[in-house]
């Protein structure tokens, strides 16, 4: 194997090891989101964990982020729980970063 074989072969790995991660974190974040949003809906216990998981669920419906933020605010909408789509935006992003840091310290 050449010297380039393994330097293209050392890329593809670390462009799958962060890809993976990048995965890792979007689904906690979902996670941490849904039960900050089940905490605002008034949900708690095992029903938070399983309205977690719907919202993690809810991110494979299409790609991007989309169908999460429309998920919690149609839910929020429901139960006449007033947080707006920015706030919702910007609890994505902050959860997000969390997400990444544990994800990458192997939590």
């Amino acid at each position: 194997m050449s010297q380039f074989d393994k330097r293209q072969e050392g890329f593809e790995k670390k462009f799958a090891l962060d890809e993976e991660q990048k995965f890792k974190a979007v689904a906690r974040r979902n996670r941490l989101l849904g039960l900050w949003a089940a905490e605002k809906l008034g949900i708690s216990g095992d029903a938070a964990t399983a309205y977690a998981k719907e919202v993690v669920a809810a991110d494979f419906e299409e790609a991007g982020d989309d169908d999460v933020l429309r998920k919690v605010t149609a839910d929020f909408a429901a139960k006449n729980v007033a947080v707006t789509e920015q706030a919702i935006r910007a609890k994505m992003s902050e959860l997000l970063a969390v997400a990444a840091a544990e994800v990458k310290a192997g939590k």
